[in-house]
């Protein structure tokens, strides 16, 4: 069930509303009915796979809290998530990639592929479910008895298909509490989720009428073409999966539940190093905590350091998605870590000649500039269908911005029936309005002027509503994220 769909607008108030009515004892109970039916409503037969993870996990659970430090617990859960995660989404990958090195080699390997259709969502609760069994692990949670309650923590509707990918101690126990309707919170919510549609189908959407054109159609189009459409791909993805968070937060929070946050203004960040901190916050903490740190983190020599870092972002990378695309993007983003480390008196020392130190606000704006260039250079091999596409993209990016280039771009505004000017100065004004909200939210405590100009935050709101049914594109289309 899409957030921006006419079936979620009939089912998150009826969900709500019979939440607030039932007494405290049977709403966990409704929520784990209501994500059921929400999950159901893409594949129904895939709720098997879920059913198997979430009882190997609740009893393994149990097991390891009974025999504290009996690592083989441990590793079954992880063989048996990680092997159904490999089984419907990096199978076929491995299979392919090995046919290829035995074809270049001459040796005879015919293993057919799986046809089998990735479970969405399966990537998210499948590390939802492997933190809780490894804070178990670690004594950092008790074993949850209740095995419905458990079930829910891992199938939390709002959260269950793209994040964000929640720790057993800030949700489970979330179950337990009371909640009552209090109105400043559940109008909070309902801000936080108008935000977030507004993103989605205002902002994202629209991007995507020329994106999509152009990175599926690399050889009918050039260099600045494809600048264009990789900037633009860079807050497609933002507010498409932002705009995910914000209705999953929005949700839960209407209800009483606080789900943490998964971005922070991203592209104002000053260096790849924070950006990882504002992006996908639940997944890059994730990778942090259960990754990079117990393969020694930064605690090892710099050699190990780096190759810690580099083996992170790679399984990052691959975590996205079975294709050497993916794997290429989060290895750049981890050599972009790397060579900042590296560099770092360098470049202490380049700032110090070039006296910006003595001026902060042309620095802070190279830096970010200068961040936003390198994670578009990246997202080129998130979006290309393939790698030859990536790397003709970016070739034709370094090679062929010329005059002519910025001319076909402009008859390929002027031309494509499905998109046009009008839609091109639509989809920079909402790329300007997202920055400016975004540069205000963190100038101001927002909560503060609310309280003094409540005039005006009905005025804003109101004005949302009215954007959306006026410029939103109302195709249904998927969240990028449903994908991994």
């Amino acid at each position: 069930m899409l957030f921006n769909s006419l079936n979620f607008l009939i089912f998150f108030p009826t969900v709500t509303l019979l939440y607030f009515l039932l007494p405290h004892k049977l709403r966990w109970l409704l929520l784990l009915i209501a994500s059921c039916v929400f999950y159901m409503a893409f594949i129904p037969k895939y709720i098997l796979i879920l059913a198997f993870t979430i009882t190997m996990d609740y009893i393994l659970g149990l097991l390891l809290e009974k025999n504290r430090g009996n690592k083989k617990y441990l590793l079954l859960s992880i063989i048996s998530n990680i092997g159904v995660l490999f089984l419907f989404k990096y199978f076929n990958f491995f299979n392919s990639s090995i046919a290829d090195i035995a074809a270049f080699l001459n040796w005879n390997y015919s293993y057919a592929g799986l046809s089998l259709i990735l479970p969405i969502g399966l990537s998210f609760h499948t590390f939802q479910s492997l933190s809780y069994v490894i804070e178990v692990y670690r004594g950092n949670q008790r074993a949850e008895r209740n095995f419905g309650v458990f079930a829910l923590y891992v199938m939390f509707y709002p959260q269950l298909v793209a994040g964000p990918i929640e720790r057993p101690q800030n949700l489970l126990h979330q179950f337990y509490e009371r909640h009552r309707f209090e109105p400043p919170r559940v109008s909070e919510g309902l801000r936080m989720m108008l935000w977030g549609l507004f993103k989605k189908v205002v902002i994202a959407d629209r991007l995507a009428i020329l994106v999509n054109p152009i990175y599926n159609d690399p050889a009918g189009h050039g260099g600045f073409e494809f600048l264009v459409a990789t900037v633009f791909f860079a807050f497609q993805i933002y507010c498409d999966f932002s705009g995910y968070s914000d209705i999953a937060r929005g949700a839960a929070k209407v209800m009483g539940f606080r789900l943490m946050l998964n971005f922070d203004s991203p592209y104002f960040s000053r260096s790849i190093s924070e950006f990882w901190k504002r992006w996908h916050i639940s997944l890059s903490s994730w990778f942090r905590d259960y990754v990079y740190i117990p393969l020694g983190g930064n605690r090892a020599k710099r050699s190990r350091w780096y190759a810690n870092l580099l083996i992170t972002f790679l399984l990052s990378g691959l975590w996205h998605g079975a294709n050497w695309t993916f794997v290429i993007w989060g290895g750049l983003n981890g050599a972009y870590l790397v060579l900042s480390l590296i560099s770092q008196n360098l470049r202490h020392k380049l700032v110090h000649a070039l006296a910006l130190d003595r001026l902060p606000r042309l620095h802070r704006l190279l830096q970010v500039a200068i961040t936003f260039g390198l994670i578009c250079l990246a997202w080129v091999f998130f979006r290309a269908n393939t790698l030859a596409d990536a790397l003709y993209i970016i070739r034709a990016i370094c090679c062929d911005l010329n005059a002519a280039s910025l001319s076909a771009f402009f008859v390929f505004v002027r031309s494509a029936s499905s998109f046009g000017m009008y839609n091109l100065l639509l989809s920079l004004a909402g790329i300007l309005l997202l920055l400016g909200v975004e540069k205000w939210q963190s100038s101001f405590d927002m909560e503060t002027l609310r309280a003094r100009c409540s005039w005006g935050g009905w005025f804003i709101y109101y004005a949302q509503i009215l954007a959306i049914i006026i410029f939103g594109v109302f195709a249904q289309t998927q969240f990028i994220y449903f994908q991994f």
